[in-house]
């Protein structure tokens, strides 16, 4: 049986925008409940400035805090060498590092150039390959940039050559603002295809316009097997005007399981896992697979 791997960023790129802040408590449950859907890759959390991100400012309360799985992978995003530091202490299974496919957004971002990101990762690398712990890779922006506009795909693509060479284990490609169509990332996979690197990519896809899950689909139809996604779809970007959530982690394991590809992951559980998180956030979430789920749980008497 073919199978994909989904990579839960819920924790972490779900939760970043949030403005109330989350219990460290309920993040924690929030991560061992989705461990316990099947989830074997896990991004928990962050360790940047609590100035810019103050919604991940526990983050090694949270890391700490996990009653761990045997067989999933806990991550942690990493701006540079301090963050790194902070994550091994944490005991981060893996660490991501991250820059984008455009100057605007990683000045908006991170206030620093493509190359100034680079700079700042480097270490990052030489630590982490001592340590023997994997490097993660992101790419933002990968399709269009909410400053820029479209964004060329072989510029991308050599981005992401460069982060494996300099030790990622694979590279995320993000469409940031949610607005790529499935075109558009084929095109992308091309780029990604010419440059050797296509079986060493896995896909990012945001639902501000409802394109996600058809996005997923053709990156999916083009050979990329692991894909990004966040439990009741939350996420946006606070650097990324107007950028909706991730795809909805609940969607693709439907989407997998409709075709009889294997994720290894209960939809129920998931959706369980993300309604919990409703009281602290206060509003509903959950992606249209979720609310399909709910409605037929009713129908059956569930």
């Amino acid at each position: 049986m073919t199978e994909v791997t989904l990579v839960e960023v819920g924790p972490r790129d779900g939760l970043q925008n949030e403005k109330a802040p989350v219990p460290t408590g309920a993040k924690i449950r929030f991560i061992e409940a989705l461990a316990g859907a099947g989830i074997r890759r896990i991004e928990a959390t962050a360790f940047v400035s609590p100035k810019a991100i103050p919604q991940l400012a526990d983050s090694t309360a949270v890391l700490l805090g996990i009653a761990r799985k045997e067989g999933v992978t806990y991550s942690a995003l990493v701006p540079n060498e301090k963050g790194y530091d902070a994550a091994k202490v944490a005991g981060a299974d893996e660490v991501a590092v991250f820059t984008a496919a455009s100057e605007t957004f990683n000045q908006r971002n991170i206030h620093a150039s493509i190359e100034e990101s680079f700079a700042r990762f480097l270490p990052v690398f030489e630590r982490a390959r001592a340590d023997g712990v994997p490097v993660r890779g992101y790419v933002s922006t990968a399709i269009v940039c909410p400053y820029e506009g479209r964004v060329e795909p072989r510029i991308v693509a050599s981005l992401a050559r460069r982060l494996l060479d300099l030790g990622c284990r694979e590279v995320s490609l993000g469409d940031t603002i949610g607005k790529a169509v499935p075109p558009d990332v084929r095109r992308l996979l091309d780029a990604c295809r010419a440059e050797g690197i296509l079986d060493r990519v896995a896909g990012h896809f945001h639902d501000t316009w409802g394109f996600a899950v058809a996005n997923t689909l053709a990156a999916f139809e083009a050979g990329v097997r692991v894909f990004d996604a966040s439990a009741g779809g939350l996420g946006g970007c606070p650097f990324a005007p107007g950028a909706g959530g991730n795809v909805a982690t609940e969607d693709l394991v439907a989407l997998f399981d409709a075709l009889g590809i294997r994720t290894g992951i209960d939809l129920g559980a998931v959706v369980s896992a993300a309604s919990a998180m409703e009281t602290h956030l206060g509003r509903a979430v959950g992606g249209r697979a979720a609310q399909a789920y709910k409605a037929a749980c009713t129908r059956n008497g569930g």
